[in-house]
């Protein structure tokens, strides 16, 4: 993925899932325009989130673990609606001063 030329891109891509579908496992990604900043997040329909920290700046990682838990904690409702329990892939970016 290109990097932005402002701000930072915020990339959740599912690797593996739990057999009840409870607990996945997101290789999270830190795109800015000078470095790219990667990470492993766990993420719990109970809306846990367990992500060691990048080497990304405290507010970009924060941004990236509040990314994550939006994510779990929507996570029960899409399982509830018969959708898949984790979406393949969550992308947002964040123009300069918004999680920059």
């Amino acid at each position: 993925m290109s990097r932005p030329t402002s701000g930072a891109r915020f990339l959740l891509e599912l690797q593996s899932q739990s057999d009840d579908g409870a607990r996945a496992t997101y290789r999270g990604v830190i795109y800015t325009p000078d470095a790219e900043y990667e990470t492993t997040a766990t993420l719990d329909e109970s809306g846990d989130v367990e992500m060691p920290h990048s080497d990304a700046d405290a507010t970009l990682h924060g941004t990236l673990v509040m990314l994550a838990r939006l994510v779990a904690r929507g996570a029960t409702k899409r399982r509830e609606d018969g959708m898949p329990v984790w979406p393949q892939r969550m992308l947002r970016w964040r123009g300069p001063g918004r999680g920059e």
